[in-house]
């Protein structure tokens, strides 16, 4: 029996303010960030007690006691203590595939609504023991006898205590996400003066849009704060000209502190529903998640760990029939100017599309003054698992503000990347009246 899709809508989202890691937040937990994103979005949209059928998201550096993280935020809310609540990680993705999870579920009839979500934290990092040490307290715990426990720790060293933080790299190549996307900037000739331009307008366009009131309903305070402390409206070339590189020392190092995102701490969430549930609460859907999909590369190899999403964004744009210039706004996250600006040429590059993406021809070049229009991850900061919920949010406020229709690109570690669009009611219901 054929089942016909539903459409469905993004009704919006909110967040904290994201801010540096070890400042403002240095004493907040993700389930503390997550939990007060997660009564932000109930205000806004007043779902106090209400049911929601799925609440999905995680954080990507979290504790082991956070095992539960998104079923302990739920509960720790205003929602109804039946909201289940569903745990997930995939890298600077997670909350996007959170949507994308709730966005298939809907559209097939099982569920009506949910939330997608996402927090993450560097300040409050695990800080674990060295293997060996961690396997002495084990085979201690699990002693019979006093002597059993004292052999445990037979041949103890006091090195063995040293602390163990959370790796920045990439368990295959050893290299930190800033190294690799340095290798990228290097093959494709990204220069520095390019890389620091960039950074500087993502800072204009973000501090223009606090400005104007754009994220009045967007940000919620939270623990005193009330805007992100990464911004910085004094931005100038000649200060970023003026800065050290941050990943390859050498003459030839382009990536900078200012042109690369900081480690962040922060939570978003949005919320997603089928129009009949939206229309039963009163409830004006901004958007609609239309399409979607997840790809990976083989950057073992040498084919750029940030240059997935160009093959997610190939595909996804072939099953929809659209080009890349069928869009009025394209956010694509900003893990690193360099990275970005590579995924811009790379589009526009005949080889490789023919290469990577199996295109005879180039995808082409987009209308910069589409791209990012309020800003991105340079600007705000990007908390790993929270800064898709984040995107889908603002280019759900964009396309119910002006029409049309967005593209989301969004790269992730482990040489990955999530991509999707979105459009807005008129363009969607013209589409389904053509």
């Amino acid at each position: 029996m054929e089942q016909t899709l539903r459409r469905v809508g993004v009704v919006g989202g909110v967040r904290i303010p994201f801010c540096r890691s070890n400042t403002l937040y240095a004493d907040q937990s993700n389930l503390a960030m997550l939990t007060a994103a997660l009564n932000g979005l109930i205000d806004k949209y007043n779902l106090q007690g209400v049911h929601i059928d799925e609440a999905i998201g995680g954080a990507v550096v979290t504790h082991s006691k956070d095992w539960n993280l998104a079923r302990e935020a739920v509960l720790g809310s205003k929602l109804s203590p039946s909201t289940p609540g569903i745990t997930l990680q995939q890298a600077c993705g997670t909350s996007l595939q959170a949507a994308m999870i709730l966005q298939a579920k809907i559209a097939t009839g099982q569920i009506e609504c949910g939330i997608a979500m996402g927090s993450d934290t560097t300040s409050d990092a695990p800080i674990v023991f060295k293997e060996k040490f961690a396997h002495r307290l084990v085979e201690a715990q699990n002693a019979k006898s006093f002597g059993q426990r004292l052999a445990a720790f037979k041949g103890f060293s006091p090195a063995e205590l040293a602390p163990q933080p959370p790796s920045v790299s990439e368990p295959r190549t050893g290299l930190s996400m800033g190294q690799h996307t340095e290798l990228m900037a290097q093959e494709w000739h990204i220069s520095r003066s390019e890389q620091d331009r960039f950074a500087m307008e993502s800072h204009r366009k973000a501090a223009e849009a606090y400005r104007s009131g754009y994220f009045d309903d967007l940000v919620v305070p939270f623990a005193g704060v009330f805007r992100d402390n990464n911004l910085r409206e004094d931005m100038n070339l000649d200060r970023l000209a003026t800065l050290k590189p941050a990943f390859d020392k050498s003459e030839r190092g382009t990536l900078t502190a200012a042109n690369s995102t900081p480690l962040t701490d922060g939570a978003a969430c949005v919320l997603l529903a089928s129009e009949t549930w939206a229309a039963s609460r009163a409830l004006p859907i901004a958007a609609y998640l239309t399409q979607a999909q997840t790809a990976a590369n083989n950057f073992v190899a040498g084919e750029g760990l940030l240059l997935a999403p160009t093959i997610a964004v190939a595909r996804m744009l072939e099953r929809a029939h659209l080009s890349l210039q069928d869009f009025d706004f394209y956010e694509i996250h900003e893990a690193f100017a360099a990275q970005v600006l590579v995924t811009l040429k790379a589009f526009e590059d005949a080889a490789y599309c023919k290469t990577v993406l199996g295109r005879d021809a180039p995808l082409g070049s987009i209308d910069r003054s589409k791209l990012n229009v309020h800003g991105s991850s340079l600007a705000f900061g990007h908390p790993f698992a929270a800064t898709g919920a984040r995107i889908i949010a603002n280019l759900g406020k964009l396309l119910s503000e002006h029409g049309g229709r967005g593209l989301i690109s969004v790269c992730t570690a482990g040489g990955m990347g999530v991509a999707a669009i979105m459009e807005s009611t008129q363009a969607a219901t013209m589409k389904a009246a053509a």
